[in-house]
């Protein structure tokens, strides 16, 4: 390509895409499905109503919820139209309010459920990203940009908080729900280990496989404390069978012998044995049937949670759980024999980028489990009260807005995470742009992480090799290259696994044959 012919395509791209798109992107996604996805996993509220004897019980149901565009409350109690110019000087929050369908339920379980009360209530305020499909200012012209005193060349895709405008990083982490293998780095090469992120709904959990000295498999994940003997557990999920167990990991002679060799080591034959043994670990001292319970909730709450699927039943949940940590095995057996290499935390195929709307789903997914609890005690005292149960009585909108603003204005994340938000810098145009565009690793910056600092080769077209700070952020802070595209990840994942079915490929969880399901167009 000649130099014109780049110059004419640069022109066209910087001309019709905004710099700062993969912004709107997400914060758009995010108001359109992100928010409705949060409200159908709380579904409902329960309280304790209903607790005493001959009380009924009552339990909130949760809608549909939608946001408006940015208002401001004056003085005389009419609301108008807010501007983010109008925000920015009158040092408020430009927001909009939220809106959500409840309806309180009497009854269940013997007696007959009964609406009470039902009702679209506004919940709180959420601030509004300038430039997104929501703001006031998305679909002006310039001219009527300059009549409103708004800059039409301002790139938008930060918020405004208390008149300060405020950037959300694009964060960088490890790729969740795939299998990592790599040496354990305080032993050397002696020892495998293959670990994954699994995550579903805002909960992260570590789950390790990993092949000690003596050759015998061990896996590591949260609420148990160590780690559980690899055949035990499988067995635990309902795969007792040697040979069933071998086949799953490997059909390879070299890979059947070390499975052999954690065959012979194995503690239980059975799926109770394997179960008890579990209980013993997670619930010792307590009796055998809470040991039971408690092993079995441990397993399904706290083990490779991103395998659980809405109406799957319980067996196949398990045995795809079983069936992963056999994956996770292999990966540690080829380890071992030198068949694959250590994967590379660095190599962008790894990694993926929480955008605003990433950011924004786990903010509100926390701020609703907060005005979940406030309602449930607002419930809780006006039944004590006898009073009548209205969802506008009981639903407090400063709850929500609290929970929004506050971690936006200062920085400080959800899961203990700061540095977030940032304050645009305004320095030039080209600064905006730059801070729009900029990512953050979630390392530590006190520590040297020689490898991490560096340059890759994935990096190429898609991080700027030159732009990043000097000193303990070296490295750790990066900025998108100029033509940077960044994807979006898959909308439905049952379209995906019906269209790998139309493929040819067999044994996907969820879908039992193409014919019952075609392929999208």
């Amino acid at each position: 390509m000649n130099r014109q012919a780049r110059r004419e395509v640069s022109r066209k791209y910087f001309s019709e895409e905004r710099l700062a798109e993969h912004h709107f992107r997400s914060f758009n996604a995010f108001l359109e499905r992100g928010m409705m996805d949060v409200v159908e996993e709380k579904a409902t509220i329960e309280t304790d109503i209903g607790d005493k004897e001959g009380e009924e019980p009552v339990y909130v149901e949760l809608g549909g919820v939608r946001v408006e565009t940015p208002r401001v409350r004056e003085a005389d109690g009419s609301e108008e139209l807010l501007f983010p110019q109008e925000a920015r000087l009158r040092n408020i929050t430009y927001s909009a309010p939220v809106f959500m369908e409840m309806s309180i339920v009497r009854g269940g379980e013997e007696e007959e459920e009964v609406v009470v009360d039902t009702a679209e209530t506004k919940v709180g305020r959420m601030p509004i990203m300038v430039g997104s499909s929501k703001c006031n200012i998305a679909e002006l012209s310039d001219e009527d940009l300059v009549e409103i005193g708004e800059d039409p060349v301002d790139p938008g895709g930060y918020f405004i908080v208390n008149g300060s405008e405020r950037v959300l990083m694009t964060s960088e982490d490890l790729a969740p729900n795939k299998i990592l293998a790599e040496y354990d780095t305080k032993y050397g090469d002696e020892i495998q280990v293959a670990k994954t992120f699994s995550q579903r709904r805002g909960y992260r959990a570590l789950v390790l496989c990993e092949r000690n000295r003596e050759g015998l498999l061990e896996v590591s994940f949260p609420s148990v404390s160590g780690s559980v003997n690899f055949v035990t557990l499988v067995r635990a999920l309902g795969l007792e069978s040697d040979e069933e167990i071998v086949h799953r990991v490997s059909d390879d002679p070299e890979i059947v012998k070390f499975m052999l060799e954690n065959l012979e080591e194995a503690e239980v034959q059975t799926q109770e044995q394997a179960i008890e043994a579990l209980g013993k670990r997670v619930a010792g001292g307590q009796g055998k049937n809470y040991q039971l319970k408690r092993a079995n909730y441990v397993i399904d709450r706290y083990l490779l949670p991103h395998l659980h699927e809405e109406g799957a039943e319980e067996e196949e949940v398990r045995m795809n759980k079983a069936y992963y940590l056999c994956r996770m095995a292999e990966a540690c057996f080829e380890l071992a024999l030198q068949r694959r290499d250590s994967d590379d935390k660095d190599h962008y195929a790894n990694k993926r980028l929480k955008v605003s709307g990433d950011l924004m789903k786990d903010l509100f997914r926390t701020a609703l489990n907060k005005l979940a609890r406030d309602v449930k005690y607002q419930l809780e005292r006006a039944n004590m009260r006898n009073r009548n149960l209205t969802v506008n009585t009981v639903v407090r909108s400063d709850v929500l807005t609290e929970r929004l603003e506050h971690p936006i204005a200062t920085g400080n994340w959800v899961g203990g995470r700061s540095g977030v938000s940032q304050l645009v810098d305004r320095t030039d145009y080209m600064g905006v742009l730059s801070h729009l565009r900029r990512l953050r690793s979630p390392l530590s910056r006190s520590q040297p992480h020689f490898e991490a600092r560096d340059l890759h080769a994935t990096q190429w077209g898609r991080i700027c090799p030159s732009e990043t700070p000097e000193g303990p952020n070296c490295g750790l802070v990066k900025n998108f290259a100029q033509a940077m595209e960044l994807s979006q990840n898959v909308e439905d994942e049952q379209s995906l696994k019906r269209e790998l079915a139309s493929m040819g490929v067999e044994g996907i969880p969820g879908i039992d044959s193409v014919d019952a399901a075609p392929a999208d167009d």
